[in-house]
């Protein structure tokens, strides 16, 4: 059923016309034009598409629009809005990614890691990444990176 659904998105009032059936990464990606959450899987189990909805990490592919309704939605493009984020800098530090196709929803899974868990222990970290899938190999990169991150968080940086 097509209708409006409103939400904030990266910090700004959204409202979007269309099925509220429809997953929330194809209206984030074709109707708002934000491709930084990519498509993996489309069943909600590689990452690709994570997105943080009230601070909780969610896989956008598996998430019909009408449940963000009323909620706040963070993408990789509001990630880092005001310059780079702690776990952007990271990333980019310790050369986290290969291609690149996974690191919005492993930077989006980190950080609602952090947001629950400030200073996680590396087994929490690996425990809370292992169902963000990179194939490229980077997972030892993307671990040294987060936990860096939890560093600077800690440090105030």
């Amino acid at each position: 059923m097509e209708r409006s659904v409103s939400f904030t998105l990266n910090g700004q009032s959204t409202t979007v016309k269309t099925d509220d059936e429809r997953m929330l990464l194809w209206v984030l990606r074709s109707d708002l034009g934000l491709t930084g959450t990519k498509f993996g899987c489309g069943e909600g189990l590689c990452g690709a598409c994570t997105v943080i909805v009230e601070d909780e990490a969610l896989r956008s592919c598996a998430t019909p629009l009408k449940q963000v309704a009323g909620k706040r939605v963070l993408t990789i493009e509001g990630i880092g809005q005001h310059g780079l984020h702690a776990i952007q800098r990271a990333f980019l530090s310790h050369q986290a990614f290969q291609c690149g196709y996974c690191t919005p929803g492993m930077i989006l899974s980190a950080y609602a890691l952090l947001l629950k868990t400030p200073h996680p222990t590396r087994e929490q970290v690996a425990r809370h990444m292992e169902d963000n899938l990179c194939r490229c190999g980077a997972h030892p990169r993307i671990l040294d990176a987060i936990q860096e991150a939890a560093g600077a968080a800690k440090a105030g940086a």
